[in-house]
């Protein structure tokens, strides 16, 4: 089986345009720490796929030939018994040669030159000669070990490191909201919605669209001090999360985020005027700011103009002037935004939860569906052009994305593997000839036709499959291109 590394990943790898991801790659040690990220991640990807399909070949008895790690010319080699494992020079993708993989109908009786070898073979070995359910376990198999790695990454992190939770805490309260007629404040925190225990934002918002209107009681602590608000969420316009317009239930609020700085860009406005993580903004042209939405929208008003941020460092306060840069972007739609940027992120506020082993297992189950889920409808939508295709992102992407998340952590970079696992499962199932999606087509008109199609005719397939991957990956890495240089 051949695994194609089509790394174009719809909706779930993406990167700002304001040149950020691409001012860190060319910083000091940022091109080597990339690559090596990238190439790591996408070995490991590569491997556990073609392991898959290899283990079960062997399982059912098939002969494998070969089980290589890239394409092209043999960097390394070694053979044990009948089968030789190498690394190939071209490290996108890889592929596992089978005994008589190509071997069918008429091929038998009148073997082809290229079928000659295969055939002095024991023929119990053959792929081809395999009952119709072996060959279909074995092509499932590659994007079922990336399903399970997946899952297996997931369930690792949150016994481990733990689930990462944004707390159940008030940030922004929207003027004439419900959420303000209730006598919410930024600062409380939800404990409970109607007697049941809350400590997730997300379980809040679960919670508020159940709610389907209904008013609820909500159980705060605000300064250590228990009291109980009853709110009546209200029909507004939302965005679903690929930027779709949608509406939604809501009270008014935005989960708290302390204008605390995490993260300074390279050669971005804020690194220029001095600041540094770690640093929280009191201040902003003597306005205090109590929370990171007052401060990012004002910046994002206020491109080509300078901003007066009073900083508290280190117990002591300090004035910064800097000047946001007007930065184009995109929505997940398409839709072209304008808006001031200085190149700083917000420090976490995230907590993590640890779980034992059963319910790490079953979480980690879940999140895979939950990913799986997303990808399908990115996948969809890209389909239909309700995301337009400049979303796709190509190798380049994913080295960029892999090394910001290996210098965030070991446990950020093990979620973005897992995360691509998924995505590289997905695309390999896609009925196109040359990926393992086409030979399930090819499986599937056997079972209707009641015989194998032709050798010329598979060949023919593969060749068509083979031309729109290529313009796919030359797609994406254009994309890349667009991404980073304009």
């Amino acid at each position: 089986m051949v695994l194609m590394m089509l790394m174009a990943v719809a909706g779930l790898v993406t990167a700002s345009a304001d040149g950020g991801l691409l001012a860190r790659f060319f910083s000091q040690g940022g091109v080597a720490s990339y690559v090596a990220s990238a190439v790591i991640a996408l070995g490991i990807l590569i491997f556990i796929h073609e392991l898959g399909h290899f283990l079960v070949a062997k399982g059912v008895g098939v002969g494998v030939e070969r089980f290589s790690l890239g394409f092209g010319p043999r960097l390394l080699s070694v053979r044990h018994r009948e089968t030789e494992y190498c690394v190939s020079a071209v490290p996108l993708g890889g592929y596992v040669k089978m005994v008589g993989e190509e071997a069918q109908g008429e091929e038998l009786v009148h073997p082809t030159v290229e079928a000659a070898d295969a055939l002095r073979a024991d023929r119990s070995k053959w792929f081809s000669l395999k009952p119709l359910w072996a060959r279909t376990l074995i092509v499932l198999a590659g994007p079922g070990m990336n399903f399970f790695l997946a899952a297996a990454i997931f369930a690792l992190i949150f016994m481990t490191a733990g689930r990462p939770i944004l707390p159940a805490t008030v940030g922004r309260v929207q003027p004439g909201s419900p959420a303000a007629a209730a006598g919410l404040e930024t600062g409380d925190r939800v404990v409970r919605v109607d007697g049941q225990p809350v400590t997730a934002w997300e379980e809040l918002l679960a919670r508020v669209q159940r709610s389907q209107g209904r008013s609820l009681v909500l159980s705060v602590a605000r300064d250590d001090a228990p009291r109980e608000v009853t709110v009546t969420p209200r029909l507004a316009e939302g965005r679903t999360v690929f930027g779709e317009p949608t509406e939604v239930w809501d009270l008014g609020i935005t989960p708290y985020l302390p204008p605390r700085i995490g993260e300074v860009l390279p050669g971005s406005p804020a690194a220029r005027a001095g600041l540094q993580g770690g640093d929280r903004v009191v201040a902003l042209d003597g306005r205090p700011i109590g929370t990171w939405d007052e401060l990012a929208e004002t910046i994002h008003r206020r491109p080509g103009r300078t901003v007066r941020l009073t900083l508290e460092r280190a117990g002591a306060q300090l004035d910064v002037e800097v000047i946001p840069e007007l930065v184009r972007d995109r929505t997940p739609l398409g839709e072209e935004i304008q808006q001031g940027r200085i190149g700083i992120a917000p420090a976490t506020t995230l907590v993590y939860r640890r779980v034992n082993l059963l319910v790490a297992v079953g979480q980690g189950i879940r999140q895979t569906w939950e990913v799986t889920y997303r990808t399908l409808q990115a996948l969809w939508k890209l389909v239909t052009g309700t995301i337009p295709a400049s979303n796709l992102g190509g190798p380049l992407q994913i080295g960029m994305v892999a090394g910001q998340q290996a210098q965030q952590g070991l446990v950020n970079y093990a979620f973005f593997v897992a995360l691509i696992s998924v995505n590289l499962a997905i695309l390999n199932l896609l009925p196109v000839p040359i990926l393992d999606g086409g030979h399930l087509l090819f499986f599937a008109i056997e079972v209707v036709m009641g015989k194998p199609l032709s050798l010329r005719k598979r060949e023919l397939a593969h060749q068509v499959g083979l031309a729109l991957l290529i313009l796919l990956m030359g797609f994406a890495f254009w994309n890349d291109l667009v991404r980073f240089f304009e």
